[in-house]
Protein backbone atom coordinates (compact mmCIF):
# COMPACT_ATOMS: atom_id res chain seq x y z
CA UNK A 1 0.00 0.00 0.00
CA UNK A 2 1.37 3.39 -1.01
CA UNK A 3 -0.26 6.37 0.70
CA UNK A 4 0.08 10.09 0.13
CA UNK A 5 2.87 12.29 1.41
CA UNK A 6 2.07 14.71 4.22
CA UNK A 7 3.09 17.72 2.14
CA UNK A 8 4.61 18.88 -1.09
CA UNK A 9 8.20 19.85 -1.76
CA UNK A 10 10.37 22.05 0.39
CA UNK A 11 11.04 21.98 4.10
CA UNK A 12 8.02 22.23 6.38
CA UNK A 13 10.07 22.77 9.51
CA UNK A 14 9.18 26.07 11.20
CA UNK A 15 11.71 28.19 13.03
CA UNK A 16 13.09 26.88 16.31
CA UNK A 17 10.79 27.41 19.24
CA UNK A 18 7.46 26.93 17.49
CA UNK A 19 6.06 23.42 17.37
CA UNK A 20 3.88 23.66 14.29
CA UNK A 21 1.46 20.81 13.70
CA UNK A 22 2.50 19.97 10.15
CA UNK A 23 5.39 17.62 9.45
CA UNK A 24 6.31 15.55 6.43
CA UNK A 25 6.26 12.05 7.90
CA UNK A 26 7.51 8.88 6.22
CA UNK A 27 6.53 5.49 7.67
CA UNK A 28 8.25 2.15 7.03
CA UNK A 29 6.39 -1.14 7.30
CA UNK A 30 6.51 -4.54 5.66
CA UNK A 31 3.43 -6.80 5.82
CA UNK A 32 5.46 -9.94 6.55
CA UNK A 33 7.09 -8.47 9.68
CA UNK A 34 4.40 -9.94 11.93
CA UNK A 35 5.01 -13.46 10.59
CA UNK A 36 8.31 -13.91 12.41
CA UNK A 37 8.28 -15.86 15.67
CA UNK A 38 11.07 -16.08 18.22
CA UNK A 39 9.63 -19.33 19.65
CA UNK A 40 7.34 -20.61 22.39
CA UNK A 41 7.36 -18.48 25.52
CA UNK A 42 9.75 -15.83 24.14
CA UNK A 43 8.64 -12.32 25.14
CA UNK A 44 9.71 -10.64 21.89
CA UNK A 45 6.76 -10.76 19.50
CA UNK A 46 7.21 -9.14 16.05
CA UNK A 47 3.42 -9.46 15.73
CA UNK A 48 3.23 -6.25 17.84
CA UNK A 49 4.35 -4.27 14.77
CA UNK A 50 1.48 -5.71 12.72
CA UNK A 51 -0.94 -4.81 15.52
CA UNK A 52 0.40 -1.27 15.56
CA UNK A 53 -0.03 -1.04 11.78
CA UNK A 54 -3.62 -2.24 12.05
CA UNK A 55 -4.39 0.52 14.55
CA UNK A 56 -2.73 3.14 12.36
CA UNK A 57 -4.85 1.99 9.44
CA UNK A 58 -8.08 2.03 11.42
CA UNK A 59 -7.40 5.47 12.89
CA UNK A 60 -6.76 6.78 9.38
CA UNK A 61 -3.20 7.84 10.19
CA UNK A 62 -1.68 6.04 7.19
CA UNK A 63 -3.24 8.46 4.74
CA UNK A 64 -1.28 11.28 6.36
CA UNK A 65 2.08 9.61 5.73
CA UNK A 66 4.18 8.39 2.85
CA UNK A 67 4.75 4.60 3.02
CA UNK A 68 8.14 4.16 1.38
CA UNK A 69 8.31 1.28 -1.19
CA UNK A 70 11.51 0.66 -0.86
CA UNK A 71 29.54 -20.24 14.51
CA UNK A 72 26.45 -19.56 16.71
CA UNK A 73 28.10 -19.36 20.12
CA UNK A 74 30.65 -16.91 18.80
CA UNK A 75 27.83 -14.52 17.90
CA UNK A 76 25.84 -15.14 21.11
CA UNK A 77 23.02 -17.02 19.35
CA UNK A 78 21.22 -19.34 21.78
CA UNK A 79 17.87 -20.96 22.45
CA UNK A 80 16.74 -18.50 25.12
CA UNK A 81 17.73 -14.87 24.59
CA UNK A 82 18.61 -14.71 20.88
CA UNK A 83 17.35 -17.93 19.29
CA UNK A 84 17.54 -19.02 15.68
CA UNK A 85 14.10 -19.05 14.13
CA UNK A 86 12.77 -19.53 10.64
CA UNK A 87 13.32 -16.44 8.54
CA UNK A 88 15.82 -14.86 10.97
CA UNK A 89 18.01 -13.43 8.22
CA UNK A 90 15.00 -12.01 6.40
CA UNK A 91 13.75 -10.51 9.68
CA UNK A 92 17.07 -8.71 10.15
CA UNK A 93 17.03 -7.51 6.55
CA UNK A 94 13.56 -6.06 6.99
CA UNK A 95 14.01 -4.09 10.20
CA UNK A 96 17.59 -2.95 9.55
CA UNK A 97 16.89 -2.14 5.91
CA UNK A 98 13.91 -0.02 6.94
CA UNK A 99 16.04 2.03 9.36
CA UNK A 100 18.72 2.59 6.72
CA UNK A 101 16.03 3.62 4.23
CA UNK A 102 14.58 5.99 6.82
CA UNK A 103 17.99 7.60 7.32
CA UNK A 104 18.36 8.06 3.57
CA UNK A 105 15.04 9.91 3.44
CA UNK A 106 16.35 12.29 6.09
CA UNK A 107 19.62 12.72 4.20
CA UNK A 108 17.70 13.67 1.08
CA UNK A 109 15.58 16.15 3.08
CA UNK A 110 12.46 14.45 1.80
CA UNK A 111 10.83 14.17 5.23
CA UNK A 112 10.96 15.85 8.63
CA UNK A 113 10.09 12.71 10.60
CA UNK A 114 10.68 9.07 9.64
CA UNK A 115 9.23 6.12 11.54
CA UNK A 116 10.26 2.47 11.75
CA UNK A 117 8.53 0.75 14.65
CA UNK A 118 10.19 -2.57 13.78
CA UNK A 119 13.62 -1.02 14.46
CA UNK A 120 15.34 0.22 17.59
CA UNK A 121 17.12 -3.05 18.41
CA UNK A 122 19.75 -1.28 20.43
CA UNK A 123 21.58 -4.12 22.22
CA UNK A 124 23.27 -5.85 19.28
CA UNK A 125 27.02 -5.38 19.01
CA UNK A 126 29.25 -5.40 15.94
CA UNK A 127 29.83 -9.16 16.13
CA UNK A 128 27.38 -10.33 18.77
CA UNK A 129 23.64 -10.68 19.18
CA UNK A 130 22.31 -9.53 22.54
CA UNK A 131 19.02 -8.85 24.31
CA UNK A 132 16.72 -10.14 21.54
CA UNK A 133 18.67 -7.98 19.04
CA UNK A 134 20.64 -9.46 16.14
CA UNK A 135 21.63 -6.47 14.00
CA UNK A 136 21.90 -2.98 15.49
CA UNK A 137 19.79 -1.05 13.01
CA UNK A 138 20.18 2.10 15.14
CA UNK A 139 23.93 2.17 14.60
CA UNK A 140 23.53 1.54 10.86
CA UNK A 141 20.97 4.34 10.60
CA UNK A 142 23.18 6.80 12.50
CA UNK A 143 26.18 5.92 10.33
CA UNK A 144 24.05 6.67 7.31
CA UNK A 145 22.93 10.01 8.79
CA UNK A 146 26.55 10.96 9.43
CA UNK A 147 27.18 10.91 5.69
CA UNK A 148 25.33 14.23 5.42
CA UNK A 149 25.00 15.43 9.03
CA UNK A 150 27.77 16.78 11.25
CA UNK A 151 26.17 15.68 14.51
CA UNK A 152 23.47 13.16 15.46
CA UNK A 153 21.79 12.97 18.86
CA UNK A 154 20.54 9.55 19.99
CA UNK A 155 17.94 9.48 22.79
CA UNK A 156 16.76 6.19 24.29
CA UNK A 157 13.60 5.85 26.44
CA UNK A 158 13.57 2.04 26.52
CA UNK A 159 13.72 0.71 30.09
CA UNK A 160 17.00 -1.01 29.20
CA UNK A 161 20.24 0.85 28.65
CA UNK A 162 21.08 1.43 24.98
CA UNK A 163 24.43 -0.31 25.35
CA UNK A 164 25.04 -1.34 21.76
CA UNK A 165 24.56 2.18 20.43
CA UNK A 166 26.63 3.78 23.18
CA UNK A 167 29.47 1.32 22.62
CA UNK A 168 29.53 2.00 18.88
CA UNK A 169 29.98 5.76 19.36
CA UNK A 170 31.79 5.90 22.71
CA UNK A 171 34.93 7.57 21.33
CA UNK A 172 33.43 10.09 18.90
CA UNK A 173 32.14 13.62 19.36
CA UNK A 174 29.87 13.43 16.31
CA UNK A 175 27.24 11.30 18.06
CA UNK A 176 25.85 12.01 21.51
CA UNK A 177 24.00 9.13 23.17
CA UNK A 178 21.49 9.88 25.95
CA UNK A 179 19.89 6.90 27.68
CA UNK A 180 17.18 6.95 30.37
CA UNK A 181 17.01 3.48 31.89
CA UNK A 182 16.61 1.24 34.89
CA UNK A 183 19.98 0.71 36.53
CA UNK A 184 21.04 -1.78 39.20
CA UNK A 185 20.59 -5.54 38.93
CA UNK A 186 18.99 -5.17 35.54
CA UNK A 187 19.91 -6.13 31.98
CA UNK A 188 22.32 -5.27 30.41
CA UNK A 189 24.02 -4.00 33.57
CA UNK A 190 25.65 -1.01 31.87
CA UNK A 191 24.76 2.68 31.85
CA UNK A 192 26.28 4.02 35.08
CA UNK A 193 26.02 7.79 35.42
CA UNK A 194 29.82 7.98 35.41
CA UNK A 195 30.06 6.29 31.99
CA UNK A 196 30.56 9.45 29.94
CA UNK A 197 32.57 8.38 26.89
CA UNK A 198 36.30 8.60 26.29
CA UNK A 199 38.90 10.19 24.02
CA UNK A 200 37.12 12.58 21.64
CA UNK A 201 33.85 11.16 22.92
CA UNK A 202 34.33 12.24 26.54
CA UNK A 203 31.05 13.75 27.85
CA UNK A 204 29.22 12.67 24.69
CA UNK A 205 27.81 9.55 26.37
CA UNK A 206 25.05 10.57 28.80
CA UNK A 207 23.50 8.04 31.15
CA UNK A 208 20.49 8.74 33.34
CA UNK A 209 19.98 5.79 35.72
CA UNK A 210 16.50 5.41 37.21
CA UNK A 211 14.82 3.13 39.74
CA UNK A 212 11.63 1.07 39.82
CA UNK A 213 8.18 2.61 39.60
CA UNK A 214 9.06 5.92 38.00
CA UNK A 215 5.88 7.71 36.89
CA UNK A 216 5.16 10.32 34.23
CA UNK A 217 5.80 13.33 36.44
CA UNK A 218 9.15 12.08 37.72
CA UNK A 219 10.30 10.83 34.32
CA UNK A 220 9.55 14.09 32.53
CA UNK A 221 11.08 16.02 35.45
CA UNK A 222 14.39 14.40 34.49
CA UNK A 223 13.90 13.98 30.76
CA UNK A 224 13.16 17.54 29.73
CA UNK A 225 16.07 19.42 31.37
CA UNK A 226 18.58 16.77 30.32
CA UNK A 227 17.40 16.73 26.70
CA UNK A 228 17.14 20.53 26.59
CA UNK A 229 20.75 20.86 27.74
CA UNK A 230 21.93 18.20 25.28
CA UNK A 231 20.21 20.04 22.44
CA UNK A 232 21.69 23.35 23.58
CA UNK A 233 25.32 22.27 23.79
CA UNK A 234 25.42 19.63 21.04
CA UNK A 235 23.16 21.29 18.44
CA UNK A 236 22.46 18.11 16.45
CA UNK A 237 21.53 18.11 12.78
CA UNK A 238 19.32 15.06 13.30
CA UNK A 239 17.81 13.20 16.26
CA UNK A 240 17.16 9.46 16.57
CA UNK A 241 14.65 8.61 19.32
CA UNK A 242 14.40 4.97 20.38
CA UNK A 243 10.87 4.59 21.77
CA UNK A 244 11.10 1.25 23.58
CA UNK A 245 7.67 0.60 25.11
CA UNK A 246 8.89 -1.66 27.93
CA UNK A 247 9.08 1.49 30.06
CA UNK A 248 5.27 1.53 30.10
CA UNK A 249 3.28 0.57 33.17
CA UNK A 250 2.41 -3.12 33.22
CA UNK A 251 5.05 -4.29 30.77
CA UNK A 252 5.75 -8.01 30.98
CA UNK A 253 9.48 -7.47 31.55
CA UNK A 254 9.53 -3.87 32.79
CA UNK A 255 9.31 -2.16 36.18
CA UNK A 256 8.53 1.47 35.28
CA UNK A 257 5.11 3.06 35.57
CA UNK A 258 4.74 5.35 32.55
CA UNK A 259 1.44 5.95 30.83
CA UNK A 260 1.08 6.00 27.06
CA UNK A 261 0.54 9.74 27.27
CA UNK A 262 3.63 10.25 29.43
CA UNK A 263 5.76 8.12 27.09
CA UNK A 264 4.36 10.05 24.14
CA UNK A 265 5.22 13.35 25.80
CA UNK A 266 8.88 12.47 25.22
CA UNK A 267 8.16 12.18 21.49
CA UNK A 268 6.22 15.44 21.55
CA UNK A 269 9.09 17.19 23.32
CA UNK A 270 11.70 15.94 20.85
CA UNK A 271 9.44 16.99 17.96
CA UNK A 272 9.22 20.52 19.36
CA UNK A 273 12.92 21.20 18.63
CA UNK A 274 12.16 21.18 14.89
CA UNK A 275 15.17 19.03 14.02
CA UNK A 276 14.81 16.09 11.59
CA UNK A 277 13.63 13.19 13.73
CA UNK A 278 13.77 9.42 13.35
CA UNK A 279 11.42 7.40 15.57
CA UNK A 280 12.31 3.75 16.18
CA UNK A 281 10.71 0.98 18.21
CA UNK A 282 12.62 -1.18 20.66
CA UNK A 283 11.53 -3.17 23.69
CA UNK A 284 7.93 -3.77 24.72
CA UNK A 285 6.52 -7.12 25.77
CA UNK A 286 2.84 -6.53 26.58
CA UNK A 287 1.66 -6.53 22.97
CA UNK A 288 -1.56 -4.54 23.25
CA UNK A 289 0.18 -1.76 25.18
CA UNK A 290 3.02 -1.57 22.65
CA UNK A 291 0.51 -1.13 19.83
CA UNK A 292 -1.40 1.49 21.85
CA UNK A 293 1.81 3.41 22.51
CA UNK A 294 3.24 3.43 18.99
CA UNK A 295 -0.12 4.25 17.44
CA UNK A 296 -0.48 7.23 19.79
CA UNK A 297 3.09 8.35 19.09
CA UNK A 298 2.54 8.16 15.34
CA UNK A 299 -0.30 10.59 15.93
CA UNK A 300 2.04 12.80 17.96
CA UNK A 301 4.52 12.82 15.06
CA UNK A 302 1.74 13.88 12.71
CA UNK A 303 0.28 16.44 15.10
CA UNK A 304 -2.95 14.43 15.28
CA UNK A 305 -4.64 13.51 18.57
CA UNK A 306 -6.01 9.99 18.07
CA UNK A 307 -9.37 9.19 19.64
CA UNK A 308 -9.17 7.33 22.94
CA UNK A 309 -11.77 4.76 21.87
CA UNK A 310 -10.13 2.11 19.71
CA UNK A 311 -12.04 1.47 16.46
CA UNK A 312 -13.20 -2.03 15.69
CA UNK A 313 -10.61 -3.91 13.61
CA UNK A 314 -9.07 -7.37 13.21
CA UNK A 315 -7.15 -7.22 16.51
CA UNK A 316 -9.87 -5.63 18.63
CA UNK A 317 -9.99 -8.54 21.05
CA UNK A 318 -6.47 -7.69 22.26
CA UNK A 319 -7.62 -4.34 23.61
CA UNK A 320 -10.59 -5.42 25.74
CA UNK A 321 -12.34 -4.97 28.00
CA UNK A 322 -11.90 -1.16 27.87
CA UNK A 323 -10.92 -0.79 24.19
CA UNK A 324 -9.07 2.44 24.92
CA UNK A 325 -5.67 3.86 23.94
CA UNK A 326 -5.10 5.37 27.38
CA UNK A 327 -5.25 3.09 30.41
CA UNK A 328 -4.61 3.90 34.08
CA UNK A 329 -1.16 3.13 35.46
CA UNK A 330 -0.64 0.93 38.50
CA UNK A 331 -0.22 1.97 42.12
CA UNK A 332 3.32 0.60 42.35
CA UNK A 333 5.72 2.54 44.57
CA UNK A 334 7.95 5.12 42.92
CA UNK A 335 11.44 4.47 44.29
CA UNK A 336 12.84 7.62 42.68
CA UNK A 337 12.89 10.33 45.34
CA UNK A 338 12.94 13.97 44.31
CA UNK A 339 16.38 14.31 45.89
CA UNK A 340 17.79 11.39 43.92
CA UNK A 341 16.38 12.85 40.71
CA UNK A 342 17.79 16.29 41.51
CA UNK A 343 21.19 14.77 42.20
CA UNK A 344 21.11 12.89 38.91
CA UNK A 345 20.04 15.97 36.96
CA UNK A 346 22.74 18.10 38.58
CA UNK A 347 25.50 15.64 37.75
CA UNK A 348 24.38 15.13 34.16
CA UNK A 349 23.98 18.85 33.52
CA UNK A 350 27.39 19.52 35.05
CA UNK A 351 28.97 17.07 32.61
CA UNK A 352 27.11 18.55 29.66
CA UNK A 353 28.19 22.05 30.70
CA UNK A 354 31.78 21.01 30.10
CA UNK A 355 30.96 20.98 26.39
CA UNK A 356 31.27 24.66 25.59
CA UNK A 357 30.05 24.49 22.02
CA UNK A 358 29.08 22.08 19.31
CA UNK A 359 32.14 20.09 18.22
CA UNK A 360 33.98 20.86 15.04
CA UNK A 361 33.96 18.13 12.42
CA UNK A 362 37.30 16.77 11.31
CA UNK A 363 37.02 16.18 7.60
CA UNK A 364 37.91 12.67 6.59
CA UNK A 365 37.57 10.68 3.44
CA UNK A 366 33.99 9.47 3.33
CA UNK A 367 32.95 5.96 2.40
CA UNK A 368 32.58 5.69 -1.34
CA UNK A 369 29.28 4.58 -2.89
CA UNK A 370 30.98 1.23 -3.52
CA UNK A 371 31.61 0.80 0.22
CA UNK A 372 27.99 1.59 1.05
CA UNK A 373 26.73 -0.79 -1.59
CA UNK A 374 28.82 -3.52 -0.02
CA UNK A 375 27.11 -2.92 3.31
CA UNK A 376 23.69 -2.98 1.69
CA UNK A 377 24.49 -6.26 -0.01
CA UNK A 378 24.60 -7.73 3.48
CA UNK A 379 21.40 -5.90 4.46
CA UNK A 380 19.39 -5.48 1.27
CA UNK A 381 16.57 -2.95 1.45
CA UNK A 382 13.18 -4.59 1.28
CA UNK A 383 10.38 -2.42 -0.15
CA UNK A 384 7.61 -1.55 2.33
CA UNK A 385 4.03 -1.66 1.11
Amino acid sequence: MDVASTSGGGSSLPSVGTDGTKRRVCYFYHPTMGNFYYGNGHPMKPHRVRMTHALLEKYGLLRHMRNDPATLRRFNIDDVECPIFQGLYKFCQLYAGASISAARQVNLDHYDIVINWSGGLHHAKKSMASGFCYVNDVVLAILSLLETRDRVLYVDIDIHHGDGVEEAFYTTDRVMTVSFHKFGGYFPGTGHIDDIGCDRGKYYAVNVPLDDGIDDESYLYVFKPVVAKAMEVFRPNAVVLQCGADSLSGDRLGCFNLSVRGHGECVKYMRSFNVPLMLLGGGGYTLHNVARCWCYETGVALGIEVANKIPDHQYSEYFGPLFRIHLPTTNMANKNSRKSLDDTIAKVLANLSKLQAAPSVQFKEQSSPMDLDEVLLCLPLIPAF
